[in-house]
């Protein structure tokens, strides 16, 4: 007799998951899971507040240009506090960084574009060595209070909140100063040469948005591209997933921390300077909350307080919601207050959401 047939196995197959459109591929592929879903929500703000404003005026072409506009400077100093915020840092003083960077830019334009009668009466015969001479010292104003938060916080050891807490206060303070002072023998400082801003403000407008659209659009792509394609990036997430780890695998921690903040300081005195050229004179007092904005643009778009996770792309989606809700609000009647109020509640509830996924993953 023969012995009998064993039966075969039944192999047992995942079942295949739900298919999805080319679209919805296309999307998670270039965004990423985490940024469509942010990018849903802003589309979503977008068409809420279009459907309820009167005759949707939130659609209308100059709120969304302001929109647009708002938001590109935030992205500005967004980049920089993404990098700074991946090496789990934190800068809060992005906001008045930016404006002594843009009262000093003003200032050296004042004293060197032409005789103090000259300024006074709007006629600036040396204005193009003045608005080179006034982008190099924004510029370096920035460059110098990244450098100054980098060696208190990499040297002294000292916690980067206090660091650029103690920053923000004293390039506020500066500032107040510098605009107190006066220019070109004027008790304030004048408004900026009319080039000026007609080559990086209103005046210059392509396909009807202004030079600083396009500026951000590309610190955005090549912020991506230096985040994700090269030494710098890889050391910036490995430095902020794991510190120790980092200075005893090689990397130069201390140099790499400096140079984030830097780049932070950097971002911050170039969005001064096309603030600056957007309203030809700087409000010493309307920029107290743009580090706020900036760190809910990061912290919405992604990127965790606690380092180690992030990306340029969530901080552009990001940068948006923040300025979209403050349009909206305004268009509907709602106070300013209360602008502050969701903004910061909005930061809360992203931190809380990122404490809750790291949880889930450890």
């Amino acid at each position: 007799m023969s012995a009998p047939t064993q039966p075969e196995p039944v192999e047992l197959r995942p079942a295949a998951p739900p298919s999805s459109s080319p679209l919805q591929r296309w999307l998670r592929a270039g965004l990423g899971a985490n940024n469509l879903y942010i990018l849903l929500v802003l589309i979503a703000l977008m068409a809420f507040f279009s459907l309820i404003s009167p005759n949707h005026a939130f659609f209308g072409t100059s709120n969304f240009l302001n929109i647009v506009w708002d938001s590109a400077e935030t992205l500005l100093l967004a980049i920089g506090e993404t990098f700074v915020i991946i090496t789990a840092g934190i800068d809060l003083s992005v906001g008045t960084v930016l404006m002594v960077s843009g009262v000093s830019a003003a200032w050296v334009m004042a004293q060197t574009a032409g005789t103090p009668a000259q300024v006074t009466s709007g006629h600036f015969p040396h204005a193009g060595q003045a608005i080179i001479l006034g982008i190099i010292a924004g510029l370096g104003v920035g460059l110098l209070a990244g450098a100054i938060n980098g060696i208190l916080i990499t040297r002294l050891r000292l916690p980067a909140f206090i660091v650029t807490l103690g920053v923000f206060s004293v390039a506020n303070g500066l500032g107040d100063l510098i605009s107190s002072s006066g220019a070109a023998g004027q008790n304030a400082i004048p408004p900026v040469p009319d080039r000026f801003a007609n080559s990086f403000g209103s005046g210059n407008l392509i396909l009807g948005l202004p030079t600083l659209v396009f500026v951000s659009a590309l610190a955005a792509i090549i912020a991506h591209i230096v985040l994700t394609r090269t030494i710098f990036g890889r050391r910036t997430f490995a430095v902020g997933s794991n510190l120790e780890g980092s200075r005893l695998s090689g990397v130069p921690v201390n140099m790499h921390v400096f140079l984030v903040y830097v780049l932070c300081g950097f971002m911050s005195g170039l969005a001064g300077i096309f603030d600056l050229a957007r309203y030809q004179t700087v409000d010493i007092a309307g920029h107290s909350l743009d580090n706020l904005n900036a760190i809910a643009a990061v912290v919405i778009g992604g990127t965790s307080l606690f380092g180690g996770t992030g990306s340029i792309v969530g901080t552009v989606i990001g940068a948006f919601i923040p300025t979209v809700l403050r349009y909206g609000f305004t268009i509907q009647g709602v106070s300013s207050f209360w602008q502050d109020v969701v903004v910061g509640l909005i930061i809360i509830v992203a931190v809380f959401i990122d404490q809750v996924r790291r949880q889930r993953t450890t």
